[in-house]
């Protein structure tokens, strides 16, 4: 089978050349968008008279059925064909003759593959929005759940101050919704169509860019038809908004494995998202947070590695950017599956609360209130800092709480001071106190779940090209 290009040479490929040429055996999973982009260049051909009507019904016909032919599996791809637009063409032109060869007219490659790139992306986002905020509703259900449930705050994985389970959740609903919001942005930019843009220049054929945006379901053609071969920005972009979720379900992996530890014991994973050991018979293990968190390493590499091709590739095409497409595909296979598999396991964990309440007497968490307290009894908060900070000491030398400093040891610890002076110390009322916006009091959750549903249930009504 002889190359669709190779009228001007007088050599085949060598046959390692021509493997290494290819890339059908990854980029065929484009075919339908590939197609799809076809036959609305066809119609577009046709409207303009640049082929015939009946050209025009004969090609679509015959693109219907190869789809038709790869979906059921009668189609066997060879690297001979090179890439999957040269594949369906060349099917196509075995079937019509000189008719099929009309297709190509008023279009390259170049322009091609983008259109591809841009549809599959393009639908592949709206699955990882919808996986996305999947997971926002599985935040939201058991942020309600453990609105007023209280866990031990963590800085530099030391006991911070006590804070409710529910305010923990919610900042992951933070996180993965600016996720959302930066995947909208992406699809918003790479929603234009390069089809028509030709090799690089455009074309002097009257073709319409315009119809078959709109038929393909893009904003508009993309302005300038050398940018519009050349840009791989829509995967970078992608690719970064990838990366960031990733490094977000990572750190929420990553806690899950410690607290699903004997050393914590937090969490409940259930059994549907753990493993066993294939020597130890009393394992449990947390194999689909451990995987999570390692995933992220791989979207990490297909940025950089999108980063790296593109870095220095002069205007327009060059053979560079057909290493676009297995990095994209993996990054879509992979924050596409990550989300649904914490969002299953996000349902499926219950906290275990009589094994966290039993930290709250370790670390000093009510320390910032007391604190606080001070300076509402006007001292200044540096003087409270201080303070508080000789009675943490003189507790730790005494191997006891607050509550538990002496009568008579206060005026030791600093003339001031006096158990009189001293706030409600329980755990409850620090939580309950704190109903700064955005604070974990939960009364103040409660209006972040609520504000965190009004804004999925606007975004669920959002519509797409």
């Amino acid at each position: 089978m002889a190359n669709l290009w190779s009228g001007r040479f007088e050599k085949g490929m060598d046959e390692i050349v021509e493997k290494f040429n290819a890339s059908i055996t990854f980029d065929n999973r484009l075919y339908a968008c590939d197609i799809r982009g076809s036959i609305a260049h066809v119609r577009m051909l046709a409207r303009q008279g640049i082929v015939t009507e009946d050209e025009s019904t004969q090609i679509i016909g015959a693109l219907e059925k190869i789809k038709e032919e790869i979906e059921s599996g009668n189609v066997a791809f060879s690297v001979k064909q090179e890439d999957i637009h040269m594949a369906v063409e060349g099917i196509l032109i075995d079937m019509l003759g000189n008719t099929g060869k009309k297709l190509h007219t008023a279009r390259s490659r170049n322009d091609q593959c983008q259109v591809d790139g841009r549809m599959y992306l393009k639908e592949e986002i709206l699955v990882i929005r919808n996986n996305l905020i999947k997971l926002e509703e599985a935040l939201l259900g058991k942020a309600e759940k453990y609105a007023d449930k209280i866990t031990v705050g963590f800085t530099h994985m030391q006991h911070a101050q006590p804070i409710t389970l529910g305010f923990y959740l919610m900042a992951y609903f933070q996180m993965f919704r600016r996720d959302i919001q930066r995947l909208e942005d992406a699809y918003e930019r790479m929603n234009y169509c390069p089809l028509g843009s030709c090799a690089l220049a455009g074309t002097t054929l009257p073709i319409d860019r315009h119809m078959t945006a709109k038929e393909l379901g893009f904003t508009a053609p993309t302005e300038n038809a050398m940018d519009g071969v050349s840009d791989r920005d829509y995967i970078l972009e992608f690719l970064s908004a990838a990366s960031i979720s990733m490094m977000h379900i990572s750190r929420m992996a990553e806690e899950f494995v410690w607290w699903n530890s004997q050393e914590f014991s937090y969490i409940a994973i259930d059994d549907s998202f753990c493993t066993g050991s294939s020597i130890m018979p009393q394992k449990k293990n947390p194999d689909m947070a451990e995987l999570l968190r390692g995933k992220v390493g791989r979207v990490y590499g297909d940025m950089v590695q999108m980063f790296t091709v593109m870095k220095g590739t002069p205007l327009a095409y060059n053979k560079d950017f057909q290493e676009d497409k297995e990095g994209m595909f993996d990054a879509v296979d992979t924050w596409r599956d990550s989300l649904a598999i914490l969002a299953g396991m996000i349902e499926k964990t219950e906290f275990r609360l009589d094994m966290i309440e039993k930290q709250f007497n370790r670390g000093f968490l009510n320390a910032t209130d007391i604190a606080e307290h001070f300076v509402k009894l006007g001292f200044p908060f540096r003087q409270a800092h201080e303070v508080v900070g000789k009675m943490v000491k003189y507790c730790e030398h005494h191997n006891c709480d607050f509550d538990a400093i002496k009568k008579d040891d206060f005026k030791t610890i600093d003339p001031w001071l006096s158990a009189d002076k001293l706030p409600d110390l329980s755990i409850r009322a620090c939580v309950e106190a704190r109903t700064s916006f955005g604070g974990t009091a939960p009364s103040e959750v409660r209006r972040q779940i609520f504000e965190g549903q009004k804004w999925i249930d606007g975004i669920k009504n959002k519509r797409y090209c």
